[in-house]
Formats: C-alpha cells, structure tokens, sequence
C-alpha cells in the first residue's frame, strides 16, 4: 500500500448535501458570527454594570412587559411567515412568495413603530434619558443609556432587515425567485430569523431578569 493511500475506514462516500452552500450563505454565516459577538459584548456589559451598580428591577421600572411581550410575538410570527414566503418560493408560486414577504416586512415595520411609541413613552412620560433615570425616589444613572444602546442596536438590525427583505419583496415582484431560484431569499431569510433571535435574548434579559 502506498504511504499516501487512506485506509479503508478513512473513506467517506459522496454525500449530495454536503459541500454546496452557496458563498453569499457562507458570507452571511460569517457575518452573523460577527454580528453575534457584537451583541455578546452589550449584553456581558450590561450585565456586568448591573452586578456592579445599584439597579432598578427592569419589570417595574419600565411599566410591564406587556408591550415589549407583544413586540417578541410580532417577530416570532414574522419568523414563521419568512419561512413559508422561502417554502413558496421554492414552490415556485410567486403570488404566495409575495404575499408571506408582505406579512414579514408588516411585522418588522409594526416592531419598529411599537418601539418608537415605547422610547416615546419612556422619555415622555418616565423621564429617562441616556444621562439618568430616577425610580422610586433613587437615581440610576446607567440604566437609561444601557436600556436604549441595546435595544436600539437591535432596532437598527430590524430597520436594516425591512430594508433588506424590501428589496427581496422588489426581486420577487420582478420574477427573479421564478424557477425555483430561491437562493437569495434563503440569505435574507438567515438575517431575518437571527435577528428574531437576537430579541428573545435582548427582551430576557433587559425586560425580565
């Protein structure tokens, strides 16, 4: 046997799933990787900031969970309408591709404008600033600028997603996901369903913990 042969064990058989992400996947893979270490790094401050400082419990402070509860509902259900806009488009009925794309850019445009009235209501009405937040007779100086750099990093990924999944509605519109040509949906859909994600971290642990 030659020393370069591969013993026999060592042999993998052709595999047809294997070895064909497209390179705008593998793109996006990477760049969620680095998206997700961003993230990682606002959320570890923020909870070293809180081991360290004085800090209001985030339930009272902030008036509830109701409507933050409500804008997670929204993007899990926008999650699920993403994946049958891909599922027809692989299909090839374009009018369901459409449709489903409709619905997701809806929920993506209605969470932005629930945090737009909620940053409103928090300013507004409860007074807190990036420079402070006063509760129950205690001032928090860390809390208001922690709560809207979060949250509103995470505001600019949806903005950003509405942008993207906009210019898909305008591609399948076009006909260009005809013929099963679902690639780039695909690639949208990754960005999509990470920044759903993203918020179940973000609402657990600066609306609940």
């Amino acid at each position: 046997m030659s020393s370069h042969a591969q013993p026999k064990d060592l042999v993998y058989p052709n595999d047809k799933q294997f070895g064909f992400a497209s390179p705008g996947k593998i793109g996006m893979w990477v760049f969620l990787g680095t998206d997700a270490m961003a993230f990682a790094g606002l959320l570890i401050g923020y909870a070293v900031m809180r081991a360290e400082k004085n800090w209001p419990d985030p339930v009272e402070a902030l008036g509830g969970v109701g409507l933050s509860g409500f804008m997670t509902f929204l993007l899990i259900c926008s999650s699920l309408s993403m994946v049958f806009s891909i599922d027809a488009c692989k299909g090839g009925n374009r009018e369901k591709t459409i449709k489903w794309l409709l619905v997701t850019i809806f929920g993506g445009i209605s969470f932005l404008s629930l945090q737009v009235y909620e940053y409103a209501h928090l300013i507004g009405e409860l007074k807190m600033t990036l420079t402070g937040f006063t509760f129950k007779e205690v001032f928090y100086p860390h809390f208001g600028s922690t709560f809207y750099m979060v949250t509103g990093f995470h505001g600019l990924h949806v903005l950003s997603g509405v942008l993207y999944l906009t210019y898909m509605l305008k591609s399948a519109i076009d006909g260009r996901f005809d013929h099963g040509n679902y690639n780039q949906l695909e690639i949208a859909g990754l960005f999509w369903h990470f920044v759903d994600l993203v918020w179940i971290l973000v609402f657990t642990f600066i609306y609940l913990l």
